[in-house]
């Protein structure tokens, strides 16, 4: 087996730059637990800004920041209502239920957008205990599972507006918001302010090592933070990996742009692949469905024969993931292998 050279399992596999491990290496540094890394804070600081919030808390996973956020907003007896492949109820370990005792009221949205009458249907009415609380409504976007698909500015506001309207709060998964707002042009911030709690990731296609954000008022921040302690997420000397978060700001914000044209560029060659039906990209992610009957599994074990490795999305349809150590060349090259595989 050759050594995989194109790797677009995730965006989450790229490596820092060496520019951005000398930033590392240089960052100032305090105990970030008591509030004293300088890094840190210029790093919540400047995401606060971008989005438009109060504040924001630096933990170290995208996990950890979307159930910091729910934890903030819902309980037990409490019902979280958001699309049914969403990260928060399909990649989190059941930590729903598990840490906040809250449960899931999931709903089937097409390419992952749901619509404001789903919402609202979806609400639960008040006055009746037999019934559990409808609580907080979260929106994930882009969204991972239905393509990488951007909501438009308007439909978030429409379904978030429901929610707000009959008293839910909204969580904003936002771990590839940036690629949102550079695709459809709309400001980081004007998404945001639909939400209550905001997170976002620095390790995806911005190229960070770790580490995510949870924004919100400076209120529901410090409960964010009180609840980051309790589940162990209190980092140190934590300002070595915001130094990543604010070189990936300063460099990489700029190129995702790039990142999408490569995911159409792979697409485009790969809807002449007779057989395989390819989604519509939006942004940097590319679902293929192979052929009837094909085993994907051997599909994928060949791949990696020719040095490339895909992600998978079921038995059949792949995950072709481009970011910033994939350029177009080894776009096209991954093409090949895949049409040589089938």
């Amino acid at each position: 087996m050759t050594e995989p050279l194109i790797d677009l399992r995730s965006d989450t596999v790229t490596r820092p730059s060496a520019e951005m491990r000398e930033a590392m290496a240089l960052a100032e540094v305090g105990d970030d637990v008591y509030g004293e890394d300088p890094t840190v804070r210029t790093l919540e600081a400047r995401v606060a800004e971008l989005l438009g919030k109060e504040a924001a808390v630096f933990v170290p996973s995208g996990t950890m920041a979307n159930q910091l956020a729910i934890g903030a907003q819902a309980g037990p007896g409490d019902e979280v209502i958001g699309e049914a492949g969403s990260h928060v109820f399909a990649f989190e370990g059941g930590a729903l239920s598990a840490l906040w005792g809250a449960q899931a009221r999931t709903l089937e949205g097409e390419r992952g957008l749901l619509r404001p009458e789903q919402v609202e249907a979806a609400i639960r009415p008040t006055g009746n205990d037999h019934l559990p609380l409808s609580r907080l409504l979260s929106l994930e976007n882009t969204h991972n599972r239905g393509g990488g698909t951007v909501w438009p500015i308007e439909r978030f506001q429409a379904v978030a507006g429901a929610a707000r309207k009959a008293g839910l709060a909204v969580h904003l998964d936002g771990a590839r918001l940036w690629n949102a707002s550079v695709a459809s042009g709309v400001p980081l911030s004007r998404y945001a302010s639909e939400a209550d709690t905001v997170s976002v990731c620095l390790s995806k296609g911005l190229g960070a090592p770790a580490g995510s954000l949870v924004a919100a008022s400076a209120a529901l921040c410090s409960k964010v933070r009180r609840l980051r302690k309790r589940l162990g997420g209190g980092m140190r000397q934590a300002g070595v990996l915001a130094a990543a978060g604010l070189y990936a700001l300063d460099h990489h914000l700029v190129r995702l742009h790039l990142d999408h044209e490569n995911a159409r560029l792979l697409a485009d060659a790969l809807e002449k692949v007779p057989g395989l039906r390819v989604d519509p990209v939006e942004t940097n992610l590319v679902f293929v469905d192979l052929p009837a009957g094909t085993d994907g599994a051997g599909v994928l074990s060949r791949l990696r024969e020719k040095g490339v490795l895909a992600g998978s999305d079921g038995a059949s349809r792949l995950r072709l993931v481009t970011h910033l150590d994939v350029d177009r060349d080894r776009c096209m090259a991954a093409a090949a292998a895949l049409a040589a595989c089938l």
